[in-house]
């Protein structure tokens, strides 16, 4: 795999214009480089108690737009999580294609001005899983443990070995058919039969006119 394509992240490290060219960085990088096997992050941590302090929206806006690039990005994505993980690590495990978690993982809210952070965090852990699934983790705090994580379809994968399933994907290579079915998924949960229908033709047409090549 393409070590360009692998990143690490600290979720222990407060929110930085850093942490924002870390991932635009990636993504640029993944854009660039058509290659096999998908673009794959490693996270893990939590950030300390006062990791908001002197955090501005401005910063917290360009952080969730690298975010939500990656969430899009024309590639497979796979995210790796160990350990507690909150903060950044947490965004961008939820952001993913695919997440595999180690057995000791566990997924928190990060805390500031008296509650849970209410980032974009939070919505996808409501699309994801509903709000009854992550009521206790986002209101008390509750840690939500690998078991309850994979029971809540929030991750794929719960094995002590990822490198066995990140090899399987070592061949992956067509991103632009996976980004339009993740698209179609995405709209999916938005829009009625009568206007998706049109997306999803489009797409079957593509697929039935890639097929028909010699």
């Amino acid at each position: 795999m393409n070590g360009g394509l692998v990143l690490r992240i600290d979720g222990s490290r407060p929110l930085s214009a850093a942490s924002v060219e870390e991932i635009d960085g990636l993504c640029d990088r993944a854009e660039d480089d058509r290659g096999a096997g998908p673009v794959t992050v490693h996270v893990t941590g939590v950030p300390a108690d006062d990791w908001a302090r002197g955090l501005t929206v401005g910063l917290v806006s360009k952080w969730e737009r690298a975010v939500r690039r990656f969430e899009r990005l024309g590639r497979l994505t796979v995210a790796v999580a160990s350990g507690d993980c909150a903060g950044t690590a947490l965004d961008l495990l939820l952001a993913a294609d695919l997440r595999i978690i180690d057995p000791g993982t566990r997924l928190l809210l990060a805390s500031a001005g008296g509650g849970s952070w209410p980032g974009m965090t939070l919505y996808r852990l409501t699309q994801q899983a509903g709000s009854a699934g992550i009521r206790r983790a986002v209101l008390l705090g509750t840690p939500i443990d690998a078991d309850r994580a994979f029971a809540l379809n929030l991750v794929d994968e719960v094995s002590e070995d990822p490198a066995k399933t990140l090899a399987g994907l070592a061949d992956v290579t067509d991103g632009a058919e996976t980004a339009i079915r993740r698209q179609l998924i995405f709209e999916a949960g938005s829009t009625t039969f009568e206007e998706a229908l049109g997306s999803h033709l489009a797409a079957a047409d593509r697929a039935l006119r890639r097929e028909a090549k010699p």
